[in-house]
């Protein structure tokens, strides 16, 4: 046994809809009851490709005391589903440079006699998902050219639209002044680093509170919205996400706070790219 990163699933807000079945191509998780279910520790990566699945934000990644991951087993588990599955797992752990754990997997193709997926990939493999574009690594990417922004044209200077403080969920009081019969602008952390005009775009006018479900605990997450949403006169919440997997957990919680709140309320999402754009 040793500590590591797991998911962890809360069955109290877990409704078995499987959604996230799919994206754990390791088999570890199985609808069981009613409720989705970690079945092996051993088949469990860590990474986290079932997070931005789940529409009620119900699974979320700890760290515990777990059997050690097992590749060895994941591969046999996996050649059931088919050499597409088995390619998009390669390519993952290609792409995060999880050298180890990728020459157990080659290893195990030519133990058994099977080609290497890398080197003759199956027929349509361009068009095959990331199983894994959810896990807690993003993929690195240079959007543009540093050199940019060191020439950029003077610009005039804009006014902050901000009102009140603080603005993180976790520190905000749900009986806020500042929330009281105000637009209710959510936010998640890297929107207000990828958005230019971030207060003059999405700001003004608005109360704002920011987060990130993927690194915060969502339950808490989720309780916290809900008493907002109780407790205020809010008519209208513009969610504001990143276009990344991890980011449309916020969008699940935002959306089952407004249901279990039994309030009337708006809901507008506006999804931002990674080069700070409108999806």
């Amino acid at each position: 046994m040793t500590i590591r990163k797991i998911i962890e699933i809360d069955e109290e807000l877990c409704t078995g809809c499987g959604v996230c079945i799919p994206n754990c191509p390791e088999g570890a998780l199985q609808v069981i009851d009613g409720k989705a279910r970690l079945i092996s520790d051993i088949f469990c990566d860590g990474l986290g490709a079932c997070l931005g699945e789940c529409p009620e934000g119900a699974i979320t990644i700890i760290e515990r005391e777990a059997e050690p991951y097992s590749e060895r087993l994941v591969m046999e588990n996996m050649m059931k589903a088919g050499d597409n599955t088995v390619y998009a797992h390669l390519k993952h752990l290609e792409d995060h440079g999880e050298t180890g754990f990728l020459n157990e997997a080659l290893a195990y193709l030519e133990e058994i006699g099977h080609r290497n997926l890398l080197e003759h990939p199956p027929e349509g493999a361009d068009d095959i998902p990331d199983m894994h574009a959810s896990g807690l690594d993003e993929p690195e990417m240079v959007i543009g050219d540093a050199a940019d922004a060191t020439a950029a044209v003077d610009v005039p200077r804009q006014e902050s639209q901000l009102h009140h403080w603080p603005v993180q969920l976790n520190l905000v009081n749900a009986n806020a002044p500042f929330l009281k019969g105000k637009e209710l602008l959510v936010a998640a952390d890297c929107v207000l680093v990828a958005v230019a005009n971030f207060h003059q775009d999405y700001l003004r006018g608005k109360s704002v509170v920011i987060g990130c479900p993927k690194f915060d605990d969502a339950r808490a997450y989720l309780q916290k919205f809900k008493d907002i949403f109780t407790f205020n006169d809010i008519e209208k919440v513009t969610l504001l996400h990143m276009e990344v997997p991890c980011c449309f957990g916020l969008k699940a919680l935002v959306e089952r706070a407004v249901q279990t709140s039994g309030k009337d309320i708006e809901l507008e999402e506006v999804i931002i790219s990674v080069q700070g754009k409108e999806v």
